[in-house]
């Protein structure tokens, strides 16, 4: 840490001939540096003069003092401002970056599942169309029934499948139900008990 504040120690008066603004310059005097981690230079502002940050993070400004302190500590880094100027300061940043990222792959997560199940229940939707077409003599009311027994287990199938249920997986069950229930010429309520007797669920 004492090698981290002579370094800005050394490089700031430089940075501040580099510079212009009386934000930049305030900024600059009020800023300390909290940490070197790996490659990331973390410099913190006293919490009551947080909003002063914007300056430090102005791309030119931002660039300079990633320059000069590079050149200091002869490896190239990157800047992180963060509000406040200890280390538990820095410790809370970082915990709130894990939960942000936490979140950010929870958020990934569930979207990547929505799109797997309607991918799904697309699949579904166009196997039916597809059993449908290749049907003989639709008119027949046998020829519907076959198909309605076909088309529930496979909709029973889908159903199975799927372990986590939530609004979108449910409008998409019923879209595929709809469909058995128009091609089959049957009620879609009588579908759907079909449906959920098959995969065991009534």
């Amino acid at each position: 840490m004492s090698d981290l504040l002579r370094a800005w120690n050394d490089a700031l008066p430089d940075i501040r001939e580099s510079v212009t603004g009386v934000g930049v310059w305030t900024a600059l005097n009020r800023c300390v540096p909290v940490a070197l981690e790996e490659d990331i230079l973390v410099l913190g502002l006293p919490h009551h003069e947080s909003d002063l940050a914007g300056h430090l993070k102005l791309p030119h400004i931002k660039r300079e003092i990633e320059k000069r302190m590079s050149s200091e500590l002869r490896l190239t880094v990157k800047l992180r401002v963060i509000d406040g100027v200890t280390s538990d300061d820095y410790e809370r940043v970082k915990r709130r970056d894990l939960e942000a990222r936490r979140l950010q792959e929870a958020s990934l997560a569930r979207m990547k599942a929505q799109l797997g199940a309607k991918t799904n229940w697309d699949g579904i939707y166009e196997q039916l169309g597809r059993r449908f077409a290749a049907i003989q003599n639709k008119s027949q009311p046998q020829s519907r029934a076959r198909f309605l027994d076909e088309a529930v287990e496979v909709v029973a199938q889908g159903r199975r499948d799927h372990t986590e249920w939530d609004d979108l997986n449910e409008r998409n069950f019923a879209r595929c139900i709809e469909r058995v229930a128009q091609y089959a010429d049957v009620p879609s309520t009588i579908v759907a008990r079909m449906v959920l007797q098959s995969a065991g669920e009534l």
